[in-house]
């Protein structure tokens, strides 16, 4: 018998995702599936996420903790964190808790200190064999997408989604950014990525925000504060550089005010599909697009699938030139955006920013990933 779903009363749960804010949007309905069925509900980010952990519907709460075992340059291992967590774990009186991982990788570190806060059932997909460290050890369908996986998680779990949710990423409503951006039709160029081997070189990034102005497409560039001499280079005279001028819903509100977003493989495309805007996925194979590509909007992927790099998760481009994105043609950028957006010099507006209770149909779903 599944012990999650043998309950008399909605249970207070934790669901914990600890890497970057574009998983944490991939997790949002699965979080839904949970906050429906629990009278309760906290996540557990890493600082990376929790800016996007707050934003998703459902969320009660947001609890921090850097773990030892996450990112490129994880933080150290020390009793205070780990004190300082397990307190804020025993306050939260959780009786369940589950645990969304990427395919590579092991729930069983955060299991455990889980189990020792008092967590009675944690679950999990895990690989690896898990003692007493999860009531539930789920296994992960081959290939699937990151939402569909944590979705299927919350299902075993016995959470399902609520009537009437469609399933697709989704954040509470942005605040309005036409004092940001101006008034009129817009295509996003986000030129950045925390992981480089993931986004255009700025050379490359500007020679397209080019291509689209001379096309006819306003164009506004994205990017964080630590962005700005990027964003700066990539706009030119060409677009209208907003970097380091938003935080992450203000980002929101940009880019569901946008009739397309260009970017990377990085957490501002997921923020496009989570307000229902179209994205053209400048996809590096480094990683699979059938489990990272934006989920449940219209999108178009560029790149070369079968580069050398494909499958490494290398962070910076092991083949000179970066051809894999770099060699993307201005040709099929604007037939990209024009097959999303349709004639720049027609383009109407995307919609009210700020409602985003109701997306509209946004093309299928399929384990390659939603296309127009």
């Amino acid at each position: 018998m599944n012990p999650f779903r043998a309950r008399r009363r909605p249970p207070r749960t934790l669901v914990v995702r600890l890497d970057s804010a574009g998983d944490v949007l991939l997790a949002g309905p699965a979080v839904r599936a949970v906050a429906a069925g629990s009278s309760y509900t906290a996540l557990l980010c890493g600082p990376q996420g929790a800016a996007a952990g707050r934003m998703l519907p459902g969320v009660d709460d947001v609890l921090t903790y850097d773990a030892p075992w996450v990112g490129v340059e994880p933080a150290p291992v020390t009793r205070a964190a780990t004190r300082r967590l397990m307190a804020a774990l025993a306050a939260g009186r959780f009786d369940r808790a589950l645990v969304l991982v990427s395919y590579h990788q092991s729930p069983l570190p955060v299991a455990l200190l889980l189990k020792l806060a008092g967590v009675a059932r944690v679950a999990a997909d895990s690989e690896d064999y898990p003692g007493a460290l999860l009531d539930l050890r789920h296994s992960r369908r081959p290939h699937r997408h990151e939402a569909l996986a944590a979705l299927d998680l919350a299902r075993a779990a016995g959470f399902a989604l609520p009537p009437g949710d469609d399933g697709r990423l989704r954040v509470t409503p942005p605040p309005r950014t036409a004092h940001l951006t101006g008034h009129g039709p817009y295509v996003v160029v986000h030129p950045g990525a925390a992981v480089p081997a993931r986004a255009w070189s700025p050379a490359r990034a500007a020679r397209a925000v080019a291509a689209l102005s001379a096309e006819g497409y306003r164009v506004v560039v994205t990017g964080g504060r630590a962005e700005r001499k990027l964003t700066a280079h990539v706009a030119g005279r060409h677009a209208l550089d907003l970097g380091g001028a938003t935080d992450l819903p203000h980002l929101a509100g940009v880019l569901a005010g946008a009739r397309a977003v260009v970017a990377g493989n990085t957490g501002p495309a997921h923020l496009a599909a989570a307000v229902g805007t179209p994205v053209v996925s400048l996809f590096a194979p480094v990683v699979p697009a059938g489990r990272w590509a934006p989920y449940g909007v219209p999108h178009l992927l560029l790149g070369d699938p079968h580069a050398a790099c494909a499958g490494t998760r290398a962070r910076h481009c092991p083949v000179p030139g970066h051809p894999c994105l770099d060699g993307i043609g201005d040709a099929e950028v604007l037939a990209a955006v024009a097959a999303l957006t349709g004639d720049p010099s027609d383009q109407g507006e995307q919609g009210d920013q700020g409602d985003q209770g109701d997306q509209g149909e946004q093309g299928e779903q399929t384990e390659r990933g939603a296309t127009v």
